[in-house]
Parts: C-alpha cells; structure tokens; sequence
C-alpha cells in the first residue's frame, strides 16, 4: 500500500511544486480575497466521477500548496465526496488535501463494493472489461440473486461500508450531525479584499447534491434537509454524502421515511422546490449525477462581479467527441451520459465566461469511474494527472482579465 508521500514526491510532482513556487514568487493573483497569513480565497465545485475523484484530491492538493484556501464548497458524488472532506477536516485557513489523501491511502475503496461476494466478483470482471463465457456463467448462476437485490432493494451494494467509513471520520473531528458541521464551518479568518470593498456580508456556503426522483428533485443538502427530516439539524451528514453517490442500480437508493407533512411543510416544498404534490410518505435518493453531475451554478451570481471567483474541477471529458450509438448498450449509455450533463451544459451555454474559471481533468478518457478496485499505480498517477491539472489551470488564470468579462457580461451592474 502506498504512503502519503508516495503520492506527493512521484515522479512529477517535483516539476509541478517547482512550478507552484514560481507562482508564489510572483504573488500572482487568484481572488481579491485574501487573509492575514497571506491565502488568497476562492469558492469550489467538484464534479462527480467515482473514484476518479482521487485526481480531485491531487488538484485541491497543488491549489492548496499555492496559497489558495476554499470559502464555499459543492459537489456531487465523488466532488462531494472531496467537498465534505474539504469542509469538516480542519477549518477554512487550514489546508485539508493532505489529510483526504492520507484517509485515501489507508482505506481499501473495494470495500465500497459491499454486496454479495459473488456479485462483487462479477461487477468487477465487467468492470475490469473481461467478460468471457466463464463470467456470462457466473451471471447465470446468480441471476436469481442480482434479480431479488434489485426488485427488493433497488440496487446491489448495501453502501454501509462507505457511509460507516464517512462517520468515523468527521467523529473525529466531533461532526456527528448537521449542526455540528454548520457549526463547525462558522469560524471564518479575518478577511480583507484587495480594493477595499467590505467582506463582512461573506458567508460559507456548502452544497451536496443528490437526486430525488420520488418527486423529481435536485436537492441541495444540506439546505434542504427540513423537506425531509423531522430534526434536519440531527442527520448526519453522512447520509447527503452517501445520497449524493448513490450510483443507481450499483448502490442502494438513501430512503427517507421521516418526512414532515404538515401545513408548514407542504408551504416549504412549494417555497423551495416548486412541488404542488402530496408530499410522499418515503423518498428515494440516487446518484445527484443523474441530474446535475457538475453543479457550477450554485454560487453563480448574474447581478455582480465576484470578490472571489468560483472555480471548478471537471472529471469528464467536455463534449470532445459524440456518443456511439450503434447498439442497445451504446444507446443506453448515450441517454444516460446526456441526462447526467445537458443541465450543466446548458448552463456553460448561457453563462460563457465560466470557460475562463474552470479546469478539466478529463480521467474519464484513460480511467474507468467505477473501479474500486483499481490497482496502486492507477491511483499514483490519478493524482499525478489532478496535480498537474491543476497548475496548468493556474497558470493560465488571469484574475484581473476574468473580472472585465464579467464586467462587459454584466452591462453595468456593480460590484460585490
């Protein structure tokens, strides 16, 4: 098993810190938000991608290692998952990548996969892309199985292993509930911004997202948690993380069954969802990639020109070549993937000056998302191409540039 270090002194990471120096040297500017200590602020949004999110990791970590500290925080799935870790592992100066990567390193992520032996063993022979006839034999053998888990659980993994492994370790930061993460994210440094403008009305945002198709909702935890707990403040926040990457079929849905159905509740799913329905006794919650895989507009603000800028991670490819859909299981795949972007996309669409504050990973073309089980030197060298992602991005980013954009978009609005 590799070590910490193994991660950060690969070959290629001494290039890319060398790198990193050159831009602290030069005190380039990434936000007009800054602290005493000298980090400069910034808002982030991670996509999702399983466990490509280890290259999410190397990217905070070089972003981090250049004096950038993250104010608010979204994602879904695995960039929740980094959002979470990046939120309740030390405080908003503090930098926390080290620390999910050391977490990372000492966990088996096969143990993610927690459903049957038997099944766990065929998900990851057609995960590995070997199916033979000895394989398609062993599907036989347990299609019985797979067929009940599916019709009475809605999936194959369980998810305890993974929810089981989040809990543990925000108790040891003493986060057992929503309250104690709000909480804990309230202590924020003394800020200053660069032209003098006030950073008094500055609040840390958090955002997770996950889909809710019993009643055809994107949800944004915790924020929405009074829709469907009693004692939102008591959940844990585990459970929106483990909504969040509820991969369908390969996960079991997060059930809600505590959901408030009062005249104050039905006023508050109108108020913040736009749901005129009679809210359901239970609601079940997969994968938020299947409605918002890259959630960059939750912090996006059409009326000022941003004190700090969001910036944003891509896992995936963006659009560099068309599906295939020559047969059922290309088609399939090719509605799937559309339904996981075309809301972001249309977003981007509108919204053009978000080209400048986003970077692209782009595992998806070299790494398979859904193999937890992948071996050590993959893992390497996800977080190699996350790092040095990463300071490509900042390297090419001009702070003073993207604020005129925003300036010419806006057409007069001011300031904030």
């Amino acid at each position: 098993m590799p070590t910490i270090t193994d991660f950060t002194e690969q070959p290629g990471m001494p290039e890319i810190m060398a790198r990193v120096e050159v831009l602290k040297n030069e005190d380039k500017a990434f936000s007009d938000v800054t602290d005493a200590e000298g980090h400069q602020y910034v808002d982030l949004v991670q996509e999702g991608g399983g466990v490509l999110g280890i290259a999410l990791v190397g990217y905070t970590y070089v972003l981090e290692q250049a004096g950038i500290r993250f104010f608010s925080l979204a994602g879904t799935s695995a960039g929740a998952i980094n959002t979470l870790m990046l939120a309740s592992l030390g405080r908003i100066p503090d930098s926390k990548s080290a620390k999910i990567l050391d977490l990372l390193v000492n966990k088996n992520l096969f143990d993610f996969v927690d459903g049957e032996p038997s099944i766990k063993s065929l998900l990851q022979g057609f995960i590995d892309g070997k199916p033979n006839w000895w394989l398609w034999m062993k599907v036989a053998g347990n299609i019985r199985k797979i067929i009940s888990l599916i019709n009475s659980k809605l999936g194959i993994n369980p998810g305890l292993d993974f929810e089981g492994w989040i809990r543990e370790n925000l108790t040891k930061n003493e986060i057992n509930t929503t309250e104690d993460l709000l909480e804990y994210r309230k202590f924020v440094p003394a800020l200053t911004c660069r032209d003098g403008r006030s950073t008094d009305d500055l609040k840390p945002k958090l955002v997770m997202i996950t889909s809710d198709v019993t009643t055809q909702t994107k949800v944004q935890f915790p924020e929405m948690a009074p829709l469907y707990w009693k004692e939102p403040d008591m959940v844990h926040p585990s459970v929106y993380l483990r909504a969040s990457m509820s991969i369908p079929i390969f996960f079991f849905p997060v059930i809600a069954d505590d959901i408030p159905n009062d005249e104050e509740a039905r006023a508050r799913w109108l108020e913040m969802v736009r749901f005129r329905g009679e809210i359901p006794k239970k609601v079940a919650f997969v994968d938020g990639g299947l409605l918002s895989n890259f959630p960059i507009n939750v912090f996006h603000n059409p009326k000022i020109v941003p004190r700090l800028p969001t910036f944003g991670v891509r896992l995936s490819s963006f659009r560099d070549e068309s599906n295939k859909t020559d047969n059922f299981l290309q088609f399939a795949g090719a509605m799937i993937g559309t339904m996981r972007h075309i809301y972001d996309f249309d977003f981007f669409l509108r919204n053009p000056d978000y080209q400048y504050i986003i970077g692209s990973i782009d595992a998806d073309s070299q790494y398979n998302w859904l193999d937890f089980n992948m071996p050590d030197e993959k893992k390497l060298s996800l977080f190699l191409l996350g790092a040095s992602k990463a300071i490509d991005f900042l390297e090419g980013f001009n702070w003073e540039e993207y604020k005129v954009i925003r300036r010419k978009l806006l057409q007069g609005s001011v300031d904030a």
